[in-house]
């Protein structure tokens, strides 16, 4: 049998691979009669389709004001001390003069009760100002009171951390915790990258997004917090498919914010050098309809589109656009096959053991 006529009859039966060639692929496009719209790379597309990811604060989170440490709120705890300027006071006992109250709770119409002084308006009211209405109301009935009120965080005033954080838990509003980057500082940090932290906070019906690194970047998004907000921290959860002729088959987690089409290559182990096709990397992705639109020149398009973008390495500046090409959630990358690596797979199986220029030679008779 001769070379020619065996390397046939093996292409009729289908040798191994690792999925369709390059020219299956093209094959399958809209032009062809297929449903994915293929597209080969250049610098217009890559700009056009580079869209990433968006976060941010809406302007009511970035124009809130920091809280005044000192204000009072529903639910938070006050501690008092009230001394008498009598032996046998109203409050005092014959052992001491002054008498301790440490756990008075601000109820939530913002009203506290204070022996002898009733009941009295805490809420909207500074240490000081509480200090100065509760001496009122008892200078009547004990001559020369002395108050001390202090102001500690109860559960009106707290913010609840959670995720993968350093110690996640309820955590006051405090004077040094009054904005997003201090009180996760209070927690301890991310425990996940910090180029791949996410930080949510959730205030009522209304949340925002931020990457954590964001926060140090730009001061607009250290936003002031308020009681009964939540934080959420957590990893990146993007990811893509490699398949194909590459060093590593598997979902891939991002590990960037931006993560580009070499990249990518490179953190499943890049290309095979014997049997990698470098012009034939595709990218398939179910494209944003304004996105698909401006690619394609089309404004009949309706809803996403499966596309299939090409990029050739071999190209003159095509290790640059792969470069800049950004890779999104849930893309698939396929590396095809050379076409040298299905013909050497034909070699082998013909002679068995020998490497493909022995398997010439010896089919050949040379």
């Amino acid at each position: 049998m001769s070379l020619v006529a065996a390397l046939g009859l093996l292409a009729a039966c289908q040798l191994p691979k690792s999925g369709p060639n390059k020219n299956e692929i093209l094959a399958g496009s809209v032009e062809n009669g297929g449903n994915a719209y293929v597209v080969e790379v250049d610098d217009r597309v890559t700009k056009a389709a580079s869209a990433i990811p968006q976060f941010g604060f809406s302007s009511s989170f970035r124009s809130a004001q920091n809280l005044t440490a000192d204000t009072v709120r529903p639910g938070d705890i006050l501690g008092m001390t009230i001394w008498e300027n009598v032996d046998d006071g109203l409050l005092s006992g014959e052992l001491s003069s002054a008498t301790a109250l440490e756990q008075v709770q601000v109820d939530s119409d913002g009203f506290i009760f204070v022996p002898y002084a009733g009941r009295i308006r805490a809420a909207g009211n500074t240490p000081e100002q509480l200090r100065a209405l509760i001496t009122s109301k008892l200078q009547d009935q004990t001559p020369d009171p002395q108050v001390e009120v202090r102001r500690v965080a109860g559960d009106g005033s707290t913010v609840s951390l959670t995720g993968t954080l350093g110690v996640p838990g309820i955590y006051p509003i405090e004077r040094p915790t009054r904005t997003l980057s201090g009180m996760l500082s209070q927690a301890g940090g991310v425990s996940v990258g910090s180029d791949i932290a996410l930080v949510t906070l959730i205030r009522g019906n209304e949340r925002g997004t931020v990457w954590y690194e964001d926060l140090f970047r730009n001061p607009k998004l250290d936003v002031a917090l308020r009681g009964g907000d939540r934080i959420l921290v957590e990893a990146d959860s993007r990811s893509y498919v490699a398949l194909g002729a590459t060093g590593g088959q598997s979902r891939v987690a991002f590990d960037t914010q931006d993560l580009s089409a070499l990249e990518a290559l490179a953190q499943v182990g890049g290309l095979l050098s014997l049997s990698s096709d470098p012009t034939g990397i595709f990218i398939l992705r179910n494209e944003r309809q304004d996105i698909a639109r401006d690619i394609l020149g089309r404004s009949d398009l309706q809803g996403d589109q499966r596309m299939i973008y090409l990029l050739n390495l071999t190209a003159p500046n095509g290790l640059f656009i792969a470069r800049d090409f950004v890779i999104r959630d849930d893309d698939t990358i396929y590396v095809t096959e050379a076409p040298y690596a299905q013909w050497s797979k034909s070699v082998s199986l013909i002679a068995g053991g020998l490497t493909p220029l022995a398997n010439v030679t010896t089919l050949t008779g040379g």
